[in-house]
């Protein structure tokens, strides 16, 4: 059920409640979420390689194209859409500071992992129709960036003390 309910924030996403709805939930079901959006992404390509009959996966049992399947694709595609997901926070930071508004790395990066529903949804659309090139994965980063700038907006400035 929380899982239901993340997917149907994170999708009004940069829509203010939904904002500080998802901000509440723990860091750890946002990852679990993520997992599960990654493995959802790569239900194309393992579908594509299931159904190939050249390649290194060609000619492997069942179980052993699972094992190469997670190692050589989803784990390398977990690794990477966490460290872009980090660059984004990370320079999220930078903007909020030059904002001067109140908020985190932590919830930067939850945020930014949020916004990441919509253009994984579409992709794993696309995929099963269409061949996809690397200029989507470009977009997609611009998507988040341009989505986390629009966020930082929303969150109140500091306080200057005296």
């Amino acid at each position: 059920m929380i899982f239901l309910r993340t997917f149907l924030n994170s999708i009004k996403l940069p829509d203010k409640q939904a904002m500080f709805t998802l901000n509440r939930i723990g860091m750890d079901i946002t990852v679990v979420y993520l997992f599960i959006l990654l493995l959802l992404v790569s239900i194309p390509s393992f579908v594509d390689q299931l159904t190939s009959n050249s390649g290194a996966g060609a000619d492997m049992n069942l179980l052993f194209l699972l094992i190469y399947f997670f190692i050589f694709y989803y784990l390398p595609l977990t690794i990477i859409v966490f460290l872009f997901i980090s660059l984004i926070a990370f320079s999220g930071t930078g903007i909020a500071k030059l904002l001067g508004r109140k908020i985190r790395f932590s919830m930067l990066w939850k945020l930014s992992a949020y916004t990441t529903t919509i253009p994984f949804i579409i992709y794993t659309i696309l995929a099963f129709f269409f061949s996809i090139n690397h200029v989507f994965a470009g977009l997609f980063i611009l998507y988040s960036f341009l989505f986390m700038v629009k966020m930082i907006t929303v969150y109140p400035k500091r306080k200057i003390r005296k």
